[in-house]
C-alpha cells in the first residue's frame, strides 16, 4: 500500500489573506510649513513693492549717482584699503600667533597681551588714537634705541589720515588674524605633527606641508567673515576725513541734501562687493576641503545645470 504527497505551488487561502496587499507609502503633508511659506512669501513681495514704489527712497537719483566719479574714486580708496588691511593684518597676525604658541614664556606673554589690548578697545577709539598720535610724540624718529637717531620728522605731517586709518585697521585685524590663525593650528591632531617628526621632517616642513593645509580648512570660513567685515569696518575711517566710497557719499547729500538716495548708493556698492567677496570664499573652502570629503558637494551652477537638463528630460 503507497501513498503519495502532492505539494501545490498555489497559496493556500490562508497565507494569501495574511500577505495582503503591498503596503501604501504616504507622504506628510506638512500643512504648517506650507502655511508658514506661504505668509513669509506674501510678506517678502510685499516688502519688496513697498521698497520699489515708495519715492522717498529716490531710486532715479540712486541710479544717478551709482557710477559718478567721486563715488568710485571712494569705492577705490575702500577697496585697497581693505586688501591691505587684510594682507598686513594676517602677515602680523601670523607671527603673532607663532609667539603665542611658542614655548619661550616672553614671545607667549607679549603675543598674549598685544591680542588683549587691541581686542579690547573700539575701533574707532583707535583710529582716533592714531589720527591724533602728535599731540603724544610731536617728532617720530628711527634709530637704536638708547643710541644714535638716524632721522626724525614731524608726527603731524607723517601720520595723516590715510595712514592713520591703515595703522588702525592693520593693528586692529592682527589681533583676530592672530586668534584665528592660532584656533586653526591647534584643531590640528598633535599626533600627526609628532609623527612627522618622527619620520624625520623638519618642523617647518611639519607646519607647512601637515598641519597648515588641515588648518586651513578652519581657518577660511572665520577669515572670510572678517574679510567681509573688514571691507565694512573700513566706512568708520570717515569719521577722520578719508575719502571712502561712505565718505563720498557724505559729501555729495551735504550739498545735495538728498540722504537716503546717497546712502543707499553706499549700500548697494557694499552689497555688491560683499556679494562677490562670498562668492569666493565658498570655492576656496570648496577647494580645501578635497581632503576631507571622498565626493564634494556640486556648485550652485552644477546645480543649476543638472536641474536644467532634469527639466529637459
Amino acid at each position: 500500500m503507497t501513498s503519495s504527497l502532492t505539494v501545490s505551488d498555489e497559496p493556500t487561502p490562508a497565507a494569501s489573506d495574511a500577505a495582503g496587499p503591498p503596503p501604501r507609502t504616504v507622504r506628510s503633508r506638512h500643512v504648517g510649513r506650507w502655511i508658514t511659506a506661504a505668509v513669509v512669501l506674501v510678506l517678502v513681495v510685499w516688502a519688496l513693492r513697498s521698497v520699489a514704489l515708495n519715492p522717498a527712497f529716490g531710486w532715479p537719483t540712486v541710479a544717478r549717482y551709482l557710477g559718478t566719479g567721486a563715488v568710485l574714486r571712494g569705492l577705490v580708496t575702500t577697496l585697497w584699503l581693505t586688501a591691505a588691511t587684510t594682507v598686513l593684518g594676517f602677515a602680523l597676525g601670523i607671527g603673532l600667533a607663532a609667539m603665542r604658541l611658542s614655548g619661550n614664556p616672553v614671545l607667549s606673554s607679549v603675543s598674549w597681551a598685544y591680542v588683549w589690548l587691541f581686542r579690547s578697545t573700539p575701533l574707532l577709539v583707535q583710529l582716533l588714537f592714531w589720527y591724533n598720535i602728535g599731540a603724544l610724540y610731536p617728532r617720530l624718529s628711527i634709530g637704536i634705541p638708547f643710541g644714535p637717531t638716524f632721522g626724525s620728522a614731524d608726527s603731524v605731517h607723517l601720520v595723516g589720515p590715510t595712514l592713520a586709518a591703515l595703522l588702525g585697521l592693520v593693528l586692529h585685524e592682527a589681533a583676530y588674524a592672530a586668534e584665528i590663525v592660532r584656533g586653526g593650528i591647534l584643531g590640528v591632531d598633535a599626533g600627526q605633527s609628532e609623527a612627522a617628526v618622527a619620520l624625520g621632517m623638519t618642523r617647518g616642513r611639519v607646519l607647512r606641508r601637515i598641519v597648515l593645509p588641515q588648518a586651513m580648512r578652519s581657518i577660511i570660513p572665520a577669515t572670510g567673515n572678517m574679510v567681509i567685515g573688514t571691507l565694512k569696518g573700513t566706512s568708520i575711517v570717515s569719521v577722520i576725513a578719508v575719502t571712502d566710497v561712505l565718505y563720498s557719499v557724505q559729501t555729495i547729500y551735504n550739498r545735495t541734501y538728498e540722504i537716503i538716495p546717497l546712502l543707499l548708493v553706499a549700500t548697494v556698492w557694499y552689497v555688491v562687493l560683499t556679494s562677490l567677496l562670498s562668492v569666493g570664499q565658498y570655492y576656496v573652502e570648496r577647494y580645501y576641503a578635497r581632503g576631507a570629503e571622498r565626493t564634494l558637494p556640486p556648485t550652485p551652477w552644477q546645480r543649476l545645470r543638472a536641474r536644467m537638463a532634469g527639466g529637459a528630460a
